[in-house]
């Protein structure tokens, strides 16, 4: 003896199994497109100004003035790590979680980069 399923459940089947490919194939491929980290970045360079980056691109290095930055406030989605090198490179990194700041001691080397954690 065997059992089939009658063929509108069939169809449904295989609708649901094509749909869900197709949902699997445009998620992976539109998820490395325009990437930002939702929000903003602030930094305060040496001469007291304030820097305001909006939503900044989770890929990649970014450096910040020529002085760099004594004080970062992360205020985007993402966490972060700052370098005191300009190509996010080398030791004296500090990591910088989600909504939060972090301010240079007077005597430490400015923040001159940043890149995000993803």
């Amino acid at each position: 003896m065997s059992v089939t399923a009658p063929p509108s459940a069939l169809r449904r089947r295989t609708g649901i199994a094509a749909g869900a490919a197709l949902l699997a194939l445009a998620a992976t491929g539109c998820s490395g497109l325009g990437r930002t980290a939702v929000g903003p970045v602030s930094y305060t360079t040496g001469q007291d100004g304030v820097v305001t980056v909006h939503s900044p691109s989770v890929k990649g290095c970014h450096t910040m003035g020529p002085g760099g930055a004594s004080k970062v406030d992360n205020r985007t989605l993402v966490d972060m790590i700052l370098y005191t090198t300009r190509d996010c490179s080398g030791r004296g990194t500090a990591y910088v979680a989600t909504t939060l700041s972090d301010t240079n001691a007077p005597r430490a080397l400015p923040w001159r980069s940043y890149s995000f954690v993803h």
